[in-house]
């Protein structure tokens, strides 16, 4: 992919930024920072975009994403809807690797903080009870004031690098290739698919979009992606049924059809292709460590 650079700003009495986003279209876009982000979505469902990795984000989710690592929150649909009562709800933090000093992470008390943002390069998704502190730490954050900043997010980095609940989310091959003259030609793919992936998206249809031949097309996508569009397609599609099965509304075969599958064996096929699980396994472990 090709993402766009996004500068993140700081006061002149910070050295790092953290803000609270409540509109679902903040860097509603494929980019990228040189700064680290942790964010906490408080409030918001859709689908996120870490590197190669596609899934559905929901309402607590907690992410660590490394520097450069191109990256895309994509609110549902009904967040842009202005007869809807939906609203989105975001703590960030952005900060270098090195703003405390270059000697910092090779102190030996911060082993583990620095080996957390070697792996923030592939994406961290933070599960269990430590999203709760972690949550609270950056709330705090957005007050805080002189050292206490910087004490509070050490403490958030430590608790996730000692908590043995992440998991990584892009793949250890994935290198991105920054071309900032295709921002546009990707956001409008991203966009297009999200907003049909329901029926059956045609290749000259989105080879259109793409303003490029459907001969073309094909090539282009796998070179920028390292997968098939039609695989593309399919984690989105999967993507959406993991929100479903999460929030527990529908029976399997309503899910099914509203994920845009055709029919329930392919869609049973290729759930448990991208995820290693049945749909109902999922469920029920979802189900199962949320209660607990």
């Amino acid at each position: 992919m090709k993402p766009q650079l996004l500068k993140v700003s700081t006061g002149p009495a910070q050295s790092f930024s953290v803000r609270r986003d409540l509109v679902p279209y903040m860097n509603n876009k494929w980019h990228y920072h040189p700064e680290v982000e942790l964010i906490h979505l408080k409030k918001g469902v859709g689908t996120q975009f870490i590197g190669d990795s596609i899934k559905g984000f929901r309402s607590g989710d907690i992410v660590l994403v490394g520097a450069h690592l191109a990256h895309y929150w994509r609110f549902d649909d009904m967040y842009f809807n202005d007869q809807s009562k939906a609203c989105a709800d975001v703590r960030v933090a952005h900060f270098s690797e090195n703003f405390w000093g270059d000697q910092f992470l090779n102190l030996p008390e911060n082993k583990a903080i620095k080996s957390l943002l070697e792996n923030s390069r592939r994406g961290l998704q933070v599960n269990g009870k430590v999203k709760i502190k972690v949550a609270d730490l950056l709330e705090q954050m957005l007050t805080a004031e002189g050292t206490q900043r910087i004490v509070l997010l050490i403490e958030a980095l430590s608790l996730i690098a000692n908590c043995n609940q992440t998991v990584k989310l892009s793949s250890i091959g994935f290198k991105q290739d920054y071309d900032e003259s295709e921002n546009i030609r990707i956001n409008a793919i991203y966009d297009y698919t999200l907003s049909n992936f329901r029926r059956k998206i045609h290749l000259e249809e989105i080879a259109n979009v793409a303003v490029i031949s459907p001969n073309s097309f094909c090539r282009y996508f796998k070179s920028k992606t390292r997968k098939t569009y039609s695989r593309f397609l399919t984690e989105i599609k999967v993507g959406h049924a993991c929100k479903l099965l999460m929030e527990n509304k529908l029976n399997i075969k309503q899910l099914c059809y509203e994920s845009g599958f055709n029919n329930l064996a392919s869609f049973h096929k290729y759930f448990k292709i991208t995820t290693g699980k049945s749909p109902l396994n999922y469920q029920k472990e979802f189900i199962s460590h949320h209660s607990n």
